[in-house]
């Protein structure tokens, strides 16, 4: 026990650890727990769960609290997750075991019979809904901030039994995100949560945003000299063109005429394999070029870039993990790049260990892991490159 009743840090995998055990022990007791698996890569994949993480990031309110709640998810924290109507109970394991309510207000009634007008006749099933399989306009309709189904910042309260002092704590941002991959494999939850039947929504018809039509399609009509090439055959003149000479000449004639200009003269196989792409002729392909040369980060920005990537984490384990998540939502993967003379792909990142964060390079069906420290960045840059250069600087200070 630390100063003002804080309880120690426990480093990540001993977090890891100690949720699995609460699992085993909850399950023995026949407990029945509803954890959120943890995982690397996107938080969600679907359009609800998506949407919801989306509408949480839309929000200035949440901005600093919740790069830390991505990485207690990412980490396995939350071993229980429940949602119902109006309400979501979680148990979030950190330096012990706290549990955290969320409360999320109904959809007001007018507002719910807006969303549903503007959707009536746009949307086929339940089924449909649920899968996402919706138009632009009807996603933009649910999704519009303040006035569609997911609730804002003043919509939201919730408490958190650990002694942190801030309004929104890490456990309670790792619960907000749990919503969101929760959402994923249970769209349905989503209504319950705001308190409104998804039914509404596909009810009415015959009003509301219109579906596009298809357009009629155009036929298909087979132009005469094509037929003519195709089925061998000479065509009737249907078309005539006046030559100079005042003389009229038939597409037939034409035809004729082109097949006994002189023949083009026939290229060399060489020239011919490289003008069609063929594989006879082997070319080497040139190396990715690579820069060494650093980018430049302002002091204010890379002040803010280490504060967002580190916020509320303690010890290096966990400021490599706030590092990890901040790059892997910025950096564009894949990308190319030159690793000892030979053309890779950077296709993912991952943590080795506790501190450590790694590149996976590919080439054909080799794989390596690259410390990313040590990786070198092709010329022109992928979008997002300056966060490897921000935990560059910051390993090295």
């Amino acid at each position: 026990m630390s100063f003002y009743g804080w309880k120690r840090y426990v480093p990540v995998a001993q977090r890891r650890k100690k949720a699995g055990r609460a699992l085993a022990k909850a399950s023995k007791a026949g407990s029945d727990l509803s954890p959120v698996e943890s995982s690397r890569g996107a938080i969600a994949r679907t359009f609800w769960g998506k949407a919801w993480c989306d509408n949480l990031e839309r929000y200035s309110d949440f901005a600093n609290r919740l790069p830390r709640g991505r990485t207690y998810l990412r980490n396995g924290s939350v071993i229980d997750l429940k949602i119902t109507s109006g309400e979501v109970r979680a148990k979030v394991i950190g330096s012990h075991l706290y549990e955290v309510n969320v409360r999320v207000v109904t959809v007001p009634r007018k507002q719910w019979q807006s969303i549903s007008a503007d959707c009536a006749g746009s949307i086929d099933s339940l089924v449909e809904l649920l899968q996402g399989r919706l138009s632009k306009a009807v996603m933009e309709r649910i999704c519009r901030p303040g006035a569609g189904l997911f609730p804002s910042p003043k919509e939201i309260e919730f408490d958190c039994s650990c002694p942190d002092w801030a309004s929104m704590c890490k456990h309670v941002a790792a619960v907000l995100y749990g919503v969101g991959a929760r959402l994923d494999s249970q769209p349905e939850l989503i209504f319950a949560l705001r308190r409104v039947d998804p039914k509404d929504l596909v009810a009415q018809a015959g009003v509301g945003l219109r579906r596009p039509t298809p357009s009629p399609h155009s036929p298909k009509v087979l132009d005469d000299a094509h037929l003519a090439d195709v089925f061998g055959i000479e065509m009737a003149d249907v078309a005539s063109v006046t030559s100079p000479a005042g003389r009229r000449e038939s597409a037939t004639t034409k035809t004729k005429k082109a097949r006994a200009s002189p023949p083009v003269p026939a290229r060399s196989k060489e020239k011919e394999a490289l003008l069609d792409g063929s594989p006879h002729i082997r070319t080497r392909k040139p190396a990715k070029k690579t820069s060494n040369v650093q980018i430049r980060i302002s002091k204010a920005r890379l002040a803010a870039m280490i504060e967002d990537a580190t916020v509320d984490a303690y010890g290096e384990s966990e400021q490599t993990t706030g590092w990890y998540t901040m790059l892997e939502e910025h950096l564009a993967l894949p990308f190319a790049t030159t690793l000892l003379g030979a053309v890779v792909k950077v296709v993912g990142l991952d943590l080795r260990g506790e501190n450590d964060i790694v590149a996976i390079c590919t080439r054909g069906r080799q794989r390596q892991r690259v410390r990313i420290l040590d990786l070198p960045l092709p010329s022109p840059r992928p979008a997002g490159a300056e966060w490897i250069e921000a935990y560059r600087q910051w390993r090295n200070d």
